[in-house]
């Protein structure tokens, strides 16, 4: 007997947009809704696990290699699948939202590859989820093209040759997609609605292309939730009669957990795996969110002070290189944040010099390759890793015998002679508020003091808000960390926004309303495990 015929999905609560029809249509429907009715199950049965990891965490302030994944470890026979061609040289790629100027000028950039992000860099509105998807099709049919309103220039693709390869990125497997459900009014997970359409519309074409539909798997916890995607992968390649394979994954170690997993997700993803990516800025909210009770030895400095040199950030990258390199797969490094200024050279001379430093050093330790969020930083990257890698495309021969990182260098946070300061604090809540109100009005990769900021750098400034005051952390001036010198700094940096943007701007933005989100998921007692899930019932679109 053969399966019932999924339940047709209803799209709820949204305006309908232009083209609209050509992303949603009723096959591609159907797709997503298979996706759903076998997949969503195991999804909510892996966050329910990931609630009871984070209590057992709570109970002893520890985390080791899994002893039930010992002989995966232990096993040097098996590898990932080989690169495709597409995929051999990644030596540097720079991320950002998938609008029509940015998917143009990425894939236009020079960069190896475009991470296309539907993720961190993307607040998850109906109008950024369809039309986002609309400009990679267009993209793939050289169909993309965008003339600014403002400045009257028009941007086009350069020739095929020349242009990034597509890495996409779904959201987190955590986030649901509210104004897509199933006959029960169940929302399908925003996760399956990314990859289901992208991969839907593309695979085919891209292979066609000489490539591939390759993707970033984000806030993954667990060898698990590997398992999970591959499953997705497998039975997508089958629906659309495509070869099992072609599918690639590139999976971000940004969680403390799959940090402690990382052979084991490589080889639950191993005909379909890519490489893993150190992630930096999310990896440190993770740890502050597991450990936040703690005590006093897992309290992070500002978040600046937590420098790639760090004793156990660099545990964690080097044990990244380590196993990528053992199995056969590409290690890219994190991210270059940095947004030159068009109008002061010497901060872009300092910045610059911190970005080749970076990226010198990821180029000597073994990386393959490394993010960057700006044009203008894909030169300086590139000349880093061009110096050791010099027409090889990787360095994936380099095996790193050398490391030996043990279960409890990676937790080691005391080891880092940094302290947390009020300039810290401060900080924290100047970002917090700034990225949260352009998050609320759509926008989810957004400039903030010469750095692109992110949903993970939110995430960061609020957990370490909430962390210094429920450790009582005494500040470099004396102060102790609490609610009430939250509020009192969140109330002034708000009266000099409103100074520094003017009455009516302030007037029009969600000033108020980031300020107040802000506070209530650093202050409440009952940690959010997400900001972005009680941001996302106030998003409007």
């Amino acid at each position: 007997m053969s399966a019932p015929a999924p339940s047709p999905l209803a799209i709820v609560d949204a305006e309908p947009l232009p083209r609209q029809e050509e992303v949603l249509s009723e096959t591609a429907l159907a797709f997503v809704a298979s996706l759903h009715r076998r997949f969503t199950p195991r999804r909510d049965e892996l966050l329910a696990r990931r609630a009871e990891r984070r209590a057992e965490i709570a109970r002893t302030s520890t985390l080791d290699f899994l002893p039930e994944t010992a002989a995966i470890r232990a096993d040097d026979s098996w590898q990932v699948a080989p690169a495709p061609p597409a995929l051999e040289d990644r030596r540097v790629e720079i991320t950002g939202p998938t609008d029509r100027k940015m998917t143009i000028n990425a894939l236009n950039s020079g960069a190896k590859v475009w991470l296309a992000d539907f993720e961190d860099a993307s607040a998850p509105t109906w109008e950024n989820v369809v039309t986002g998807q609309l400009s990679l099709i267009d993209a793939y049919t050289r169909s993309i093209d965008f003339t600014d309103e403002r400045t009257g220039k028009t941007y086009a693709l350069r020739p095929d040759e020349e242009l990034a390869t597509v890495v996409m990125r779904p959201r987190g497997w955590h986030l649901d997609e509210r104004h897509l459900t199933d006959a029960d009014g169940t929302p399908v997970p925003g996760a399956l609605v990314d990859f289901g359409l992208y991969f839907f519309h593309n695979a085919k074409r891209l292979l066609e292309l000489g490539k591939g539909p390759y993707f970033y798997l984000p806030k993954t916890e667990s060898h698990l939730e590997a398992r999970l995607w591959n499953d997705v992968f497998v039975f997508a390649q089958d629906y659309l009669g495509i070869p099992q394979g072609t599918v690639r994954a590139t999976v971000l170690i940004e969680t403390i957990t799959a940090a402690y997993e990382m052979e084991e997700i490589l080889y639950e993803l191993r005909d379909h795996a890519s490489g893993l990516n150190a992630g930096r800025w999310d990896y440190l909210f993770s740890i502050v969110k597991n450990f936040r009770d703690g005590g006093p030895r897992f309290v992070l400095p500002d978040r600046n002070a937590v420098t790639m040199t760090a004793p156990f950030m660099r545990a964690y990258t080097e044990l990244l290189v380590r196993t990528c390199h053992k199995r056969g797969a590409h290690a890219i490094g994190g991210m270059a944040a940095f947004i030159p200024s068009r109008r002061d050279q010497e901060v872009n001379k300092v910045a610059f010099e911190k970005v080749k430093a970076d990226k010198d050093r990821e180029a000597n330790d073994g990386f393959d390759g490394s993010w960057v969020a700006h044009p203008d930083l894909v030169p300086i990257a590139m000349e880093s890793f061009d110096r050791v890698l010099g027409d090889r495309p990787n360095q994936k021969d380099r095996l790193r015998e050398d490391v030996d990182v043990k279960a409890e260098d990676l937790i080691a946070i005391d080891s880092l002679d940094a302290r947390p300061t009020y300039a810290g604090l401060v900080n924290a809540v100047q970002v917090g508020i700034r990225y949260i109100e352009a998050w609320l009005r759509g926008l989810g990769a957004v400039a903030i003091f010469n750095l692109m900021e992110d949903a993970a750098t939110a995430e960061i400034s609020r957990s370490q808000i909430w962390q210094w005051i429920n450790a009582g952390v005494v500040l470099d001036n004396g102060e102790r960390v609490t609610a009430e010198l939250a509020r009192k700094v969140a109330a002034g940096e708000l009266a000099d926004i409103r100074a520094e943007v003017g009455e009516e701007a302030f007037a029009a933005g969600n000033w108020q309303q980031a300020h107040d989100l802000l506070l209530k998921v650093a202050l409440d007692e009952d940690y959010a495990d997400f900001l972005t899930l009680p941001a996302y019932e106030q998003l409007k679109g």
